[in-house]
């Protein structure tokens, strides 16, 4: 049975579980039989557990990566510049205006009810998705369907636009130990 009124949510902030929120969100709407497309903007192909969660779902959970294999391009760069702060390839930025026109036709064509757009906001920030495309996003969203993006610098307009925003907050992080993103818990 659709949504009789689906929202828009916003999961934000620098926080670690925005991601985490998203998926949960995911299972719940699957455990009622909705069906959920989860689209992933900047995030490699690196082994993640929510891919094969959403295998064993399928196709109640669709799981759809656009991501280049590796983040940035590292020759308009000084040598040694950490991955997270290269800057986008022509890869990454095709992969995200292909993710920008698969994630319109999920959100616009019938076939989902709930519709997350995980690292939009990665995406915007380095500006391989436009905002007129994301409020485009927003305002072609049937009534029926729940629109979920996560990310950091969620822009004021979409703010505005959202019916839920949640800001998760940086308190303490092992990564301030020296602990490393670990299989099963971080991805």
């Amino acid at each position: 049975m659709p949504l009789s009124e689906g929202l828009v949510q916003v999961y934000t902030g620098d926080g670690k579980g925005k991601t985490t929120a998203a998926l949960g969100l995911a299972m719940r709407a699957v455990g009622h039989d909705l069906r959920v497309c989860f689209i992933q903007f900047a995030k490699s192909e690196r082994d993640k557990g929510e891919r094969r969660t959403a295998a064993r779902l399928s196709p109640d959970l669709e799981m759809h990566a656009f991501a280049a294999p590796r983040w940035g391009d590292p020759h308009k760069a000084p040598s040694g510049t950490p991955w997270w702060l290269l800057p986008p390839s022509r890869e990454d930025r095709s992969q995200a205006q292909e993710g920008i026109v698969f994630a319109r036709r999920a959100v616009t064509e019938g076939d989902y009810d709930v519709v997350i757009l995980d690292e939009i906001f990665a995406a915007l920030t380095h500006g391989l998705v436009t905002l007129d495309q994301v409020m485009d996003l927003l305002s072609s969203r049937p009534t029926t369907v729940e629109l979920v993006l996560t990310g950091r610098n969620v822009p004021d307009e979409v703010i505005a636009a959202a019916d839920l925003v949640t800001e998760m907050k940086a308190v303490k992080h092992p990564f301030g130990k020296g602990i490393p993103a670990r299989r099963g818990i971080e991805y």
